[in-house]
């Protein structure tokens, strides 16, 4: 079942998201935004991370991790199958469609163990499956490796995760290829373990599975293994801090709290921004027979009847397959759901620092700008205002950047900046001042 007060009018969606209406005071505390490109001719840029002085690590999806230092040198430092220039190559490392190197986070004792963590697709564990079921194809990987003092080169490499699922074949679905619904973005948390993002890779049984570490969000320590505090339900695999996602590629902690919050793109409705429960359940079941669509590959019911031409998003998400369907008693309920619309909504980042004015708390989430079947194209950042009890959100505004990007990554660097890396191969420093 879908809340249909959540959802506006169609005539009121096809312009923009809602809109705040500030108050006198919080209007003369907006801050001034502006973007400048540091970074251009990369190829699919994908995450960033930050070292307390400033130093740049950033992902490419198909080359490999590389690092610009505060000094403004730009050094590869780890390269994928057939990349070229890099430090040190990884022959098992390969791209496909969505999947390939994506997030990376560093140690919060980064300036003592040098230690980095990056996630990315890897044949190196591939099981017997790859060909025809993917549930039997475990490929991706979290990597562990440790960056030289003078940021030229990486060493060590411990694959302290080794059997996240993979998507290794073409299947009847919109974008349908291999490495679909890959997830694979990662954070530190303020309690010092590292969560990772997962996707259901077009395979019904996935988010719902107990053992499938797909439509996931992971919570372990820093050699894999799972936080102790995690309450996934019994017999589900204990590194499961929630599970039942689509495809999460944004999260960050709020904070004045620390709570987690996610950011993921829903089937042609309902973009979904969801505070996490240990232990909750985000709602997405794509079985067959609970759609509308008689043949689903992969038994994978999770498009038709969504993406129809000339139906409205609202009417889609009540003829076709919930994002997150009440029907679980230990369901996550959504703060947000992008006005009944699924526009790509991926990275996110919270805002830290006076200098964001009154919008300082708030989540910055970046929106890549799908348009079909009558929805109409995002590419843009919003900035939401949860609510305190992460259930329902007061407001959302359209960061005015200037910007029409498919804004892929959103990390907020240690000067208060937002950092953006976008499709079109760049990286954009957004400032705010008051």
């Amino acid at each position: 079942m879908i809340n249909k007060s959540k959802l506006l009018s169609a005539a009121v969606i096809a312009t923009a998201a809602f809109m705040a209406s500030p108050s006198h005071a919080d209007t003369m505390n907006t801050p001034n935004i502006s973007a400048m490109s540091i970074m251009n001719g990369l190829e699919n840029p994908w995450d960033m991370a930050f070292t307390s002085g400033g130093d740049m690590f950033y992902t490419e999806k198909c080359k490999g991790l590389s690092v610009k230092t505060s000094s403004g040198s730009v050094n590869a430092l780890a390269g994928m199958k057939d990349a070229k220039g890099y430090a040190s190559s990884n022959d098992d490392l390969f791209c496909s469609g969505q999947a390939g190197m994506m997030g990376v986070a560093l140690d919060p004792n980064f300036n003592k163990n040098r230690r980095i963590y990056v996630a990315s697709t890897s044949s190196k564990y591939h099981g017997s499956g790859c060909k025809t079921n993917f549930e039997k194809c475990d490929g991706n990987i979290i990597m562990r490796m440790e960056v030289s003092k003078d940021m030229k080169s990486v060493s060590n490499r411990v694959d302290i995760v080794k059997d996240i699922q993979y998507k290794p074949f073409e299947s009847n679905h919109p974008f349908g290829g291999p490495g679909a619904h890959n997830g694979n973005r990662l954070r530190f948390g303020p309690d010092g373990y590292l969560w990772a993002t997962t996707g259901d890779r077009h395979r019904g049984v996935v988010p719902q599975s107990p053992k499938l570490l797909g439509g996931n969000v992971l919570r372990i320590d820093t050699d894999g293994k799972a936080h102790p505090a995690n309450k996934p339900p019994r017999g589900f695999d204990k590194r499961m801090y929630t599970y039942g996602h689509r495809n999460v590629q944004g999260i960050d902690f709020r904070p004045s709290d620390g709570r987690a919050f996610t950011a993921e793109h829903g089937p042609w409705h309902n973009d979904e921004i969801t505070a996490l429960v240990n232990g909750g359940n985000a709602g997405w079941d794509p079985k067959p027979n609970v759609a509308g669509r008689g043949k689903c590959p992969d038994k994978y019911c999770g498009y038709m009847p969504n993406q129809k031409e000339g139906m409205l998003p609202a009417a889609r998400a009540e003829a076709g397959t919930p994002m997150s369907d009440e029907r679980f008693k230990d369901l996550m309920p959504p703060a947000w759901n992008n006005n009944g619309l699924s526009q790509g909504t991926g990275s996110a980042a919270f805002l830290k620092g006076s200098n964001w004015g009154y919008w300082e708390g708030r989540m910055a989430v970046g929106i890549m700008g799908i348009g079909f079947g009558g929805t109409p194209s995002g590419m843009r950042i919003d900035v939401v205002d949860i609510a305190k009890d992460g259930k329902s959100i007061k407001s959302v505004i359209h960061m005015p950047t200037g910007l029409t990007k498919r804004f892929r990554g959103l990390r907020l660097g240690p000067d208060g900046a937002l950092y953006a890396a976008v499709d079109e191969g760049e990286i954009y420093k957004i400032t705010a001042a008051k």
